[in-house]
């Protein structure tokens, strides 16, 4: 997904918070990298858990329509073709003139939704959901090869 520069700064500055954290919980030496030991403990790194809380959230209004006020700003994509891709369930990616705009919910959620695989997006209950979306996305930060193997 796109982010702006403020954004990036702020998930830099948390990602730092992060990292010490995990430094503490495993008591690991101040140099040590922090990307095994995120992996070790099985979190995912600030912006990816922002995506997968956006995630969760827009699973939520598509098969509840709750909270009703967000429900307004998200609709599926409606293909004028008939591919084997329109019976995946994408949303509809408003554009937008401005980086501050794309930061608004109606446009990251339909950003973040669209990104994901069609296993993640067509889970029938939003248990299975959430493993299938922490699963994809600890994948895609921590074992990138191993995610396009899955693919195949």
């Amino acid at each position: 997904m796109k982010q702006n520069k403020w954004s990036v700064s702020w998930i830099q500055k948390l990602q730092c918070i992060q990292n010490t954290a995990a430094r503490i919980v495993l008591q690991a030496p101040r140099q040590s990298p922090s990307q095994p030991l995120l992996e070790q403990l099985h979190w995912l790194p600030v912006g990816q858990r922002t995506d997968y809380k956006l995630a969760v959230l827009t699973y939520k209004i598509r098969h509840t329509s709750t909270p009703a006020y967000l429900s307004y700003h998200i609709r599926p994509r409606e293909s004028t073709r008939h591919l084997r891709s329109s019976t995946t369930p994408l949303l509809h990616w408003p554009t937008t003139r401005t980086h501050f705009a794309d930061r608004t919910f109606r446009c990251s959620a339909p950003a973040v939704w669209n990104s994901l695989n069609t296993d993640t997006l067509c889970c029938s209950s939003l248990a299975l959901f959430k493993r299938s979306l922490k699963t994809f996305l600890f994948r895609q930060t921590f074992r990138p090869s191993s995610s396009c193997i899955a693919r195949l």
